[in-house]
């Protein structure tokens, strides 16, 4: 639960925001990390020392539901001649490290990221006499939040967020999210680390599909060249009808040409899907394996057999050789204040890593598999085999319900257990192909 209120008003939750010449007595009671980024606005916003903040009641720290500890929003005057318009600028805190005693974030030295090294901004499209921000993009970046606390996978600049909603809850076509730097936002330095500023780029269904299968950063600059569609800064107008490619068709054939030059970046998603090992006989009726023909579990056909085969073959005519995340040795079960959290970097992107946090033992090469998806997921397989196996890359579906996960790899991944001859291959819950 939050409330609104001007920073600048006491309240039982937060003292008022200073400014960079607040009184010494003051300023040594306000969070150092929470001072250092409203430095930063204060940069930006000099005529708007209190601007509206949405206010978690009760803090997460404290058992509260909502890891954002504020969500300050701004009025943004924009520049009618570069094609930015007015609009409203929400910026978060408690992504980073605000309070440098524990307990949120451990306190890991001044160099590296502070918290989860990052905070969310939002820029929407200030409609014609709106003279208060709207207050649905604070729950919108709570909700961002709360996954990146409970997976403690962090967001990085060109990753997606498939929301599957309108984020207003209208009938808006704007209904995922591509990721940014924000254009004006500059990375501070805190006494507790470095946070930088990742802004959250409403887009349509379409304009989604395409960054994934190209990229998150293509789409974003297709975007900034379209002023309805976002503009230079990236504006999200949630009134807008229309797709880019609608907007000028032109548009489909750079995503076409993209997609057939670079592949896809997209290296895994988080989805619903499992395995089996159909080279074991079933453990009883329900089991998944009972699937057969007779009494012997399904096969690939010779031709089916070549046909993958040769899609992997056709990956090592690309010279570059992909290496497969390695495997983490130990689970972290969410944030706990007595230990530090694991950070992983986000699974949708190149850079990611941990896939897998389980103790494995031993490979095991497998006969036969079964392979379960449901439709969001089992639509990106087409993603998988011509952005990224055809190029010599991998791929991977993570389980939202466990451990579990499956890896399509060519065979010009370094890393990889699966091979042309033992085409299947298991690492414990971990599927390769």
């Amino acid at each position: 639960m939050a409330e609104l209120r001007p920073s600048g008003a006491p309240g039982p939750t937060a003292p008022p925001a200073p400014g960079p010449t607040a009184p010494p007595a003051f300023a040594s009671l306000f969070p150092p990390g929470l001072h250092a980024i409203y430095g930063e606005c204060r940069r930006l916003y000099p005529d708007q020392p209190n601007p509206l903040q949405v206010t978690a009641i009760v803090k997460y720290w404290l058992g509260g539901p909502d890891p954002l500890d504020y969500v300050s929003m701004y009025r943004n005057v924009g520049s009618p001649s570069a094609n930015i318009p007015e609009h409203w600028h929400y910026i978060s805190f408690g992504l980073s490290d605000l309070y440098g005693d524990n307990r949120v974030h451990e306190f890991t030295g001044t160099d590296g990221p502070s918290g989860f090294g990052f905070e969310l901004t939002f820029r929407l499209k200030r409609e014609t006499g709106e003279s208060a921000p709207p207050t649905w993009p604070a729950e919108l970046m709570q909700g961002l939040a709360r996954y990146v606390f409970q997976s403690e996978n962090t967001f990085c600049s060109g990753d997606h967020v498939s929301w599957h909603s309108p984020l207003d809850n209208s009938e808006s076509r704007i209904q995922h999210m591509l990721l940014t730097e924000d254009p004006q936002m500059q990375p501070v330095q805190t006494p507790f680390g470095v946070v930088t500023f990742l802004q959250i780029v409403g887009v349509c269904t379409e304009e989604l599909h395409s960054a994934q299968q190209w990229n998150g950063q293509g789409i974003l600059e297709l975007l900034r060249t379209v002023p309805i569609a976002g503009g230079p800064w990236l504006i999200t107008d949630m009134r807008r009808g229309e797709t880019i490619f609608e907007i000028d068709p032109h548009l489909q054939e750079r995503v076409d040409k993209g997609i057939e030059t670079d592949g896809s970046n997209l290296s895994g998603v988080s989805a619903k899907c499992a395995w089996d090992d159909l080279s074991r006989p079933p453990e009883d009726d329900e089991d998944s394996r009972s699937i057969c023909i007779g009494t012997q579990p399904r096969r690939l056909s010779g031709k089916d057999t070549e046909q993958i085969r040769e899609t992997l073959r056709r990956g090592l005519e690309i010279n570059s050789k992909p290496v497969l995340p390695p495997i983490n040795p130990q689970r972290q079960n969410g944030l706990a204040h007595d230990r530090a959290p694991s950070r992983k970097d986000s699974l949708e992107s190149d850079s990611s890593t941990a896939i897998i946090p389980h103790e494995l033992i031993r490979t095991r090469q497998l006969e036969s598999v079964h392979l379960k998806f449901n439709q969001e997921s089992g639509a990106l397989i087409p993603l998988c085999l011509r952005g990224r196996l055809l190029h010599g890359r991998h791929f991977t579906y993570k389980s939202i319900t466990g451990d579990m996960a499956i890896t399509f790899v060519s065979t010009g991944v370094e890393g990889a257990f699966a091979t042309e001859e033992h085409p299947y291959a298991a690492h414990g819950p971990w599927l390769q192909l």
